[in-house]
């Protein structure tokens, strides 16, 4: 039934709910920027007062993040994960890498049990993508593929609460890989986590799978202890 005229959510409702929705279904990457004011206003059909309530809204909320002269970003995939990437900024490295060991290790047992052959050619082709960024020295094209690819095996896992936690992680994950990168002798194409991850997960061998992250972030623990 439509809503009456009194009933009608406020505008600005609308368009704080439309923005999310944009950033939900990936249309608006993380970390990208968003578009621009203008081309907002003519494709909503909205002032650009009500474009930045709804902006503000979901700025206030942790999901984009305004920068001054550059434009909007996309920050967190949610307001779950928005809330949780401004908690990690009160935590250490080492509590985020002890909280990330629990969720990686389960993604990668629930993905051995119940990724399809879509999610292991997609996991593949990340890797692709990672390998290449890191020969060409693109770290930020990199650190995304990096990150899309961890962010598939939660995906693959097929417990969407577990893939909602996991997204939380993304700014916090973003920003370590590209610290990593700096380090002489950083090696940006792993295999522990990553390629041993997909064979072990196309296997459907749970174990392995869990095994090779454990590998893969006790190395990360390691080098935040150095």
């Amino acid at each position: 039934m439509a809503l009456s005229p009194s009933a009608r959510p406020p505008l600005a409702d609308e368009v704080t709910a439309k923005l999310r929705a944009m950033v939900q279904s990936g249309e608006w990457p993380l970390h990208q920027r968003i578009p621009s004011e203008p081309e907002l206003m003519a494709g909503l059909g909205v002032s650009r007062g009500t474009l930045r309530e709804g902006i503000k809204a979901l700025a206030h909320s942790g999901m984009l993040e305004v920068r001054r002269g550059d434009g909007t970003y996309v920050r967190a995939t949610s307001e779950l994960s928005g809330a949780a990437r401004r908690m990690y900024q009160d935590h250490t490295e080492q509590h985020i890498l002890e909280v990330r060991l629990g969720l990686d290790t389960q993604a990668a047992r629930l993905a051995a049990r119940h990724a399809t052959a879509d999610d292991v050619t997609a996991l593949r082709a990340l890797l692709t993508a990672r390998d290449q960024a890191w020969t060409r020295g693109d770290y930020e094209a990199w650190a995304r593929a990096d990150w899309g690819f961890h962010e598939r095996v939660a995906q693959a896992s097929g417990n969407p609460l577990l893939h909602e936690l996991y997204l939380s992680f993304g700014s916090a994950f973003h920003q370590d890989l590209l610290k990593q990168q700096r380090r002489p002798g950083f090696d940006g194409r792993p295999h522990e986590g990553h390629d041993l991850l997909v064979v072990a997960i196309e296997a459907r061998d749970e174990d392995a799978a869990v095994a090779t992250v454990d590998r893969n972030l006790n190395s990360c623990a390691e080098w935040l202890a150095g």
